[in-house]
């Protein structure tokens, strides 16, 4: 059944705009917001909640279980994150937290905040055919409204995990899988000469790098040559040239 709501003070806008903003309130919940007609597309084999529509756009298809809103333009207005609103927007339930059941084969971001960085990367290990993200201390929410929109569907899709840099470190020792990190060390090899099938490889943030422990921790120190003339590389360019290297022998 599909209802309409006309109050701005709505529970459930409210609801939605703490959703929007608010980590600790999606934890709280286990539910997270995307936008957008095409982002719902992707997300209909997801768990889906709710789904609230602007103006007079059809909903697609949904189970009975769904939660159907129709609101106007204005209201879709108060509670979207974005400068030029869409005509959907949705509420999925963020899934039960699971352990990996290897840390074999995966990209693990340490630190990283920038929410664009971060969805660009899940997007682009999504597209690579990487097995696992593991996100570790500092990192971004992954169910961030910027960090979802910067997947482009990628979250519905990504095996993506929470461990401590610890529970890293030991998991990794009793697997006997490699840990290999970006680093300017004076140790670091060229990436292009380092085998990294079935390593868990390590980026970390544009400002702080890769965490001391884990630097410590791991086997050996990977870097990407780039021109003299450039300082470094965007995070997310970074972690798009170590994922193809990762793919190199599959």
């Amino acid at each position: 059944m599909i209802t309409t709501i006309t109050s701005k003070n709505n529970d459930l806008l409210t609801h939605i705009r703490k959703l929007q903003s608010n980590r600790s309130y999606r934890e709280e919940n286990r539910q997270f917001v995307g936008e957008g007609v095409k982002l719902l597309g992707e997300a209909l084999k997801a768990q889906l909640q709710i789904v609230v529509i602007a103006g007079d756009m059809d909903f697609p298809p949904l189970d009975d279980s769904v939660r159907q809103v129709r609101v106007s333009p204005q209201l879709m207005k108060s509670i979207s994150q974005l400068t030029t609103p869409q005509e959907a927007l949705f509420v999925c339930a963020i899934p039960e937290r699971e352990e990996p059941k290897t840390v074999a084969s995966s990209l693990v971001l340490d630190g990283i905040q920038d929410p664009g960085n971060m969805g660009t990367m899940i997007r682009t290990a999504d597209a690579l055919g990487i097995e696992r993200i593991i996100l570790c201390e500092g990192c971004a929410d992954p169910f961030n409204p910027k960090v979802v929109r910067a997947t482009m569907g990628a979250i519905f899709r990504q095996k993506i995990y929470q461990m401590t840099r610890q529970e890293l470190i030991c998991r990794a020792a009793e697997e006997n899988v490699r840990l290999i990190a970006t680093a300017l060390s004076e140790t670091a090899k060229d990436v292009r000469s380092v085998d990294m099938k079935n390593a868990a490889v390590i980026i970390g943030s544009e400002g702080s790098g890769v965490s001391k422990q884990l630097l410590d921790a791991a086997e050996c120190h990977v870097i990407i040559p780039i021109s003299e003339n450039c300082e470094s590389l965007n995070a997310a360019s970074a972690a798009s040239i170590i994922m193809w290297e990762m793919r190199k022998g599959y």
